[in-house]
């Protein structure tokens, strides 16, 4: 712009050389060019991306209409014999669908052992439901997640009980949204005076923490494991199903269970945190020490649980609340996970090849 201006002035290149301190050679090119320079950068071609090109649209046609993260694709391909990046992949990945714009939700920090986040997800409803009891620590963001097929106040005391052995203990309060296993009326007496479901408060108290609940239709003011629910449905549930889908299986609850433990071992609390910048495994370390002792397993009466675990004397009813670990040890699962049914597969295809 300025050498536009000297030169409308009359003056000649070099005096306009020396004013803008370039090259008489500079001035020339930019008169000669007529328009603004602008950068443009040179398309590259991602060549360690391509020979994986048809694998990756091929998941994330069977993930259709969600997504299926980079990071998560890039692990997959990393197995396959990939030695680009995970910026190359994302560049890749952007050509077949633009980025989705940041959320800007301001979270407020919690203390160690101060508040833990919980959340149903669902994933699934009719015949074969499928349910997710999300945990998430507010300090370090470690989280907890079991999958479940339905939301009972005994299943949602059975989650807790199995959150707060994995996460190393309980919590001072814990953060709701207004699920009915937890209070049944809000502001019945006043502002703040909530009626609780008798059965969970009685847990809360033999536990030890205090109830809280978000405010109505303000689900962000428990962000934390709001936004966890949206990384496990990306990161972890959209891939699993993908994949079973492309072997033309469903997931069932068993084996979300069995695939959970790993993903939330390797992946979601030994990943760096965005806000925290740290992993919430590194975390959780200095967190448990400020953590409640875990109690021993509540029994309740018949009204706070399922019906169909009672034991004792009619009236005088007790429950043994069935501890999720044990559960899924015991059960015999109507789906094994996915590596058996490669298995299966490639022995039924071969049997086939052999007959006549």
């Amino acid at each position: 712009m300025e050498i536009e201006v000297l030169r409308k002035h009359g003056l000649s290149l070099r005096r306009i050389a020396t004013e803008v301190g370039c090259a008489v050679n500079t001035v020339r090119s930019h008169l000669a060019a007529g328009a603004k320079p602008k950068y443009e950068r040179k398309k590259q071609r991602l060549a360690k991306v391509a020979p994986y090109e048809p694998y990756l649209r091929e998941r994330q046609s069977a993930a259709h209409p969600l997504w299926i993260p980079a990071t998560v694709l890039h692990r997959e391909i990393v197995g396959q014999g990939y030695q680009g990046g995970l910026s190359q992949l994302r560049s890749y990945l952007r050509g077949i669908r633009p980025a989705l714009p940041v959320d800007p939700v301001v979270r407020f920090e919690t203390a160690p052992g101060e508040q833990l986040q919980v959340d149903w997800v669902e994933f699934r409803k009719g015949r074969h439901p499928l349910y997710a009891f999300c945990a998430t620590l507010g300090y370090s963001r470690a989280s907890y997640v079991e999958f479940v097929t339905d939301m009972k106040v005994g299943t949602l005391i059975d989650c807790h009980q199995s959150a707060f052995v994995a996460l190393g203990g309980v919590p001072r309060r814990i953060l709701y949204d207004n699920m009915k296993t937890v209070v049944l009326e809000r502001d019945v007496d006043g502002s703040g005076e909530h009626r609780y479901h008798a059965g969970f408060l009685d847990y809360a108290k033999h536990c030890g923490f205090v109830i809280k609940l978000c405010r109505p239709y303000r689900a962000r003011t428990k962000g934390k494991v709001e936004r966890f629910n949206g990384y496990l449905r990306r990161s972890f549930y959209v891939p699993l199903v993908a994949k079973l889908k492309q072997a033309s299986l469903q997931l069932d609850v068993v084996t979300a269970n069995v695939e959970i433990r790993y993903w939330l071992k390797d992946v979601a609390n030994e990943r760096i945190h965005g806000t925290t910048q740290v992993k919430p495994s590194a975390r959780l370390q200095e967190e448990q020490s400020q953590l409640q002792a875990v109690p021993a397993a509540w029994r309740g009466d018949i009204a706070a649980a399922r019906p169909q675990e009672a034991v004792g004397i009619p009236g005088k009813a007790v429950v043994r609340p069935a501890v999720v670990a044990e559960r899924i040890e015991a059960a015999t699962p109507c789906q094994h996970p996915l590596a058996v049914y490669e298995q299966l597969l490639a022995q039924c295809r071969a049997g086939a090849e052999k007959a006549p």
